[in-house]
């Protein structure tokens, strides 16, 4: 398995997992013999070789199945036992892609693939078709069943469900390796939310950073669930999407700590990408006229909900100024675009503690 720099393995995608597993099943299908290792080739050129975990013929079909490794990514996907069943189709079908057990289907539009349609993303179905043709010299007619044992449970701890993908997971994958912590998985799916939101017609649609401030927010506005993106730490990705897809309605909702991040010109809120500056929490109360001791002792505060608790106690609350500041952020990423916007702060018990806007951006 192949490492980056950083000496984390990189790993392959459910849909590189489905190539290989359905190039052995033709294979097997058409001559008899299952490859093992089998070798396909990914979006960019790479020829990658997986080891088969299971194969056979079933009646008038032959089936494969590969166990993914997502290397050393915390992928929920990690050692699926990924299935491809094939079955000749009737002359000039084509190639016909069908969702086997623990592979989701699409319900709502906005998606790559439509309504309707097995969950398996574009590039997945390029990349099978490919290895079928090369197989067979050219564009078999075959009927190509992908399923993924325990995928339904799997999926639970994904975004499918949210994006209207039942009974499964999605086979994805833009160039068939997966990048540990990449978050490009996360980001795609907040991107692919958006796409769903608009297809719907929805006009307000909230990010928020965790399932506090999702509820709250979501109370709040009693906003449909599908209007509802899971932004995480990944605030710029989803404004920076936003800004070239828009959506009349924009509302960012997260804890204190984030928004504070967000609001000091943060839109990777996760810890590592760095901390909250207290000192300039600590100049925001002096602007309200806070007294040095206050001023002081919020500067040296070990966390922005200590910050936040020492001004509202003496009288002097950092709500309104960084809602204000969390606001502007969002809104210069979303410059251009016509929406508006309002940013929410809540506690760790999801009471709202500040607010600014509904306001149209501009600019």
């Amino acid at each position: 398995m192949e490492r980056t720099h950083t000496s984390l393995r990189r790993g392959w995608t459910t849909g590189s997992c489905a190539t290989a597993a359905a190039r052995a099943a033709w294979c097997g299908l058409c001559g008899g013999a299952f490859p093992d290792p089998v070798t396909i080739v990914l979006p960019g050129g790479q020829h990658v070789a997986f080891a088969l975990a299971a194969h056979g013929h079933d009646g008038d079909g032959a089936w494969a199945e590969v166990v993914k490794d997502a290397g050393d990514d915390p992928d929920v996907t990690h050692g699926a036992h990924v299935r491809v069943d094939v079955r000749r189709g009737p002359p000039g079908s084509g190639v016909v892609f069908r969702a086997g057990e623990g592979v989701g289907t699409v319900t709502l539009p906005g998606l790559p693939v439509p309504p309707g349609e097995p969950a398996i993303n574009p590039v997945p179905r390029r990349m099978i078709r490919t290895a079928l043709r090369d197989v067979s010299g050219r564009e078999p007619d075959v009927v190509v069943t992908v399923s993924v044992a325990g995928g339904q449970d799997m999926a639970r701890h994904t975004l499918n469900g949210r994006l209207g993908i039942v009974g499964g997971l999605s086979i994805l994958g833009t160039t068939g390796i997966v990048v540990p912590f990449s978050c490009a998985a996360w980001i795609d799916s907040i991107h692919r939310g958006v796409d769903v939101a608009r297809a719907l017609g929805l006009p307000h649609v909230a990010g928020c950073t965790g399932d506090v401030s999702e509820r709250a927010t979501r109370a709040l506005y009693g906003l449909p669930e599908e209007a509802m993106l899971e932004m995480g730490d990944f605030a710029g990705g989803l404004l920076k999407y936003l800004r070239r897809h828009p959506v009349g309605r924009v509302t960012i909702g997260g804890g204190v700590a984030k928004m504070t991040k967000l609001a000091q010109g943060f839109l990777d809120l996760h810890s590592r990408r760095g901390q909250a500056d207290m000192t300039r929490l600590a100049a925001l109360a002096r602007g309200m006229g806070g007294p040095d001791p206050l001023v002081e002792d919020i500067a040296r505060s070990h966390s922005v909900a200590a910050a936040f608790a020492l001004a509202a106690g003496a009288g002097y609350p950092l709500g309104p100024a960084v809602a204000h500041g969390a606001w502007q952020a969002a809104a210069d990423v979303l410059a251009g675009n016509d929406c508006v916007l309002d940013v929410l702060l809540f506690d760790r018990a999801g009471t709202l503690v500040a607010r600014h806007g509904p306001h149209p951006v501009r600019g």
